[in-house]
C-alpha cells in the first residue's frame, strides 16, 4: 500500500510548552520528535485503543526533515498523521507538523513494527490491522464479524 491508495488524515493539536523552545526562541529540533510521538500516541488511541484492540509496536526508524522553525507566537501544532506505507511486519507514516499559519514545519516519517508481546518479536500485522490502519470504509463491519464469532 502507499500513500495514494490511503489518503486518509489523522489531524489532532498539541500544545507548545514554554520548554520546547530554546535559547533562540524557536522550538528545539529534538523537541518535534516528541511532538510526533504524541500525535502518532493519539492517533493509536484513536484508531486501535477505541475499537478495543491493542496493537504493540516498536519505533525502527525516523527519518526528520526540519523545513522552517516555530516560533513562539505558535501555541499549538497542528499535526496530520498518514500511513503510506504498510509491509509484512512493518508500516510508515508520514506526519506533517504545522505551525499556526498552517505551514509545514517538519516532516517525520516513521516506520513502526508490529511485535508480539509475548515473544518480543516482530508479528505479521492482521488484515484487521491492515483496515485499521487504512480506515478502510468496512473495518466496523470486520469487528461486528469478530464480535459474532
Amino acid at each position: 500500500m502507499t500513500a495514494d491508495q490511503n489518503s486518509a488524515l489523522h489531524v489532532t493539536t498539541v500544545p507548545v510548552r514554554w520548554s520546547d523552545f530554546d535559547r533562540y526562541g524557536h522550538i528545539m529540533n529534538a523537541n518535534y520528535i516528541e511532538v510526533a510521538q504524541e500525535a502518532r500516541l493519539k492517533f493509536a488511541e484513536d484508531e486501535f485503543t477505541a475499537r478495543g484492540h491493542d496493537f504493540a509496536v516498536f519505533v525502527r526508524h525516523l527519518d526528520v526533515d526540519y523545513l522552517r522553525p516555530v516560533m513562539p507566537d505558535t501555541t499549538e501544532l497542528l499535526i496530520e498523521t498518514q500511513v503510506v506505507e504498510i509491509g509484512n511486519t512493518s508500516f510508515t507514516t508520514r506526519q506533517e507538523i504545522k505551525d499556526r499559519q498552517g505551514r509545514i514545519a517538519c516532516i517525520v516519517e516513521c516506520v513502526q513494527v508490529a511485535i508480539d508481546m509475548n515473544t518480543e518479536r516482530p508479528r505479521s500485522i492482521t488484515e484487521k490491522e491492515v483496515k485499521i490502519l487504512t480506515r478502510a470504509d468496512d473495518v466496523d463491519q470486520l469487528e461486528a464479524g469478530d464480535s459474532a464469532k
